[in-house]
């Protein structure tokens, strides 16, 4: 059985006096250990999967199982006791509160957990390490480059030990050198700590470090072109 089990899922919502639907009818499964890149034209859906599959977001229609949990019928409450013990959440504009350190950022979705303030410390202390920001702990967002920030962002993610990560343009805001970098670190979290991960992305040579690709066009999942699964 896959981790992720989505059939026949569904988003829909009404914006005046038109229904906008921008997943119809979706199929798709992953695999525990997968790193799936996403890809298509804006308005196609990406991130609308991406936010049913992290539980911010509840379908219309259709059905979405994870690890055995129907998020369909969960209430909001429940889902979002679920997304904190299932789902790390990588933005592309990072999302740090600027009046906190890097510590104090990872250490807020931990604040959910009934952990204590030790317990707490060693979590934040290890992502840090992971991310390689040890020694930036004590900064906050304005004294970080773009590259950095991201680490935090990651490392505020993984604190938790979430079965799943997803990431929403985690380079869209990079430049080169950092994106390559980043991508460097979500391969090692993905291949060497075993975390399922889903990335939306516009750009190909992101894409390209993932396992296999999709596109979504029009809300419908397509395999992407075999010279993009080659490059992966």
């Amino acid at each position: 059985m896959a981790l992720i089990e989505c059939r026949r899922l569904t988003r829909s919502y009404r914006k005046g006096e038109i229904e906008i639907t921008p997943l119809a009818d979706l199929d798709l499964d992953v695999e525990a250990g997968d790193f799936l890149a996403l890809m298509g034209p804006s308005g196609s859906g990406k991130t609308t999967l991406l936010n049913l599959i992290a539980g911010i977001d509840r379908p219309t229609s259709g059905s979405l199982r994870i690890d055995g949990h129907e998020l369909a019928t969960m209430s909001r409450s429940q889902l979002a006791a679920w997304r904190s013990e299932y789902v790390g959440y990588i933005f592309q504009l990072y999302n740090l509160v600027p009046t906190l350190t890097a510590y104090e950022n990872i250490e807020l979705p931990l604040l959910l957990h009934p952990l204590s303030r030790k317990a707490r410390h060693a979590k934040v202390a290890l992502a840090l390490e992971l991310v390689g920001l040890a020694d930036r702990h004590d900064h906050f967002p304005r004294q970080l480059s773009g590259g950095q920030e991201q680490r935090v962002a990651i490392a505020r993610a993984i604190v938790t030990d979430p079965h799943i990560l997803v990431a929403d343009e985690p380079t869209g805001d990079l430049d080169a050198t950092a994106a390559a970098a980043i991508m460097a670190l979500l391969v090692r979290l993905n291949r060497e700590l075993g975390k399922t991960l889903i990335m939306v992305t516009h750009d190909a040579k992101c894409a390209a470090y993932a396992r296999h690709t999709l596109h979504l066009e029009k809300g419908r999942l397509v395999e992407a072109p075999a010279a993009a699964e080659a490059a992966a």
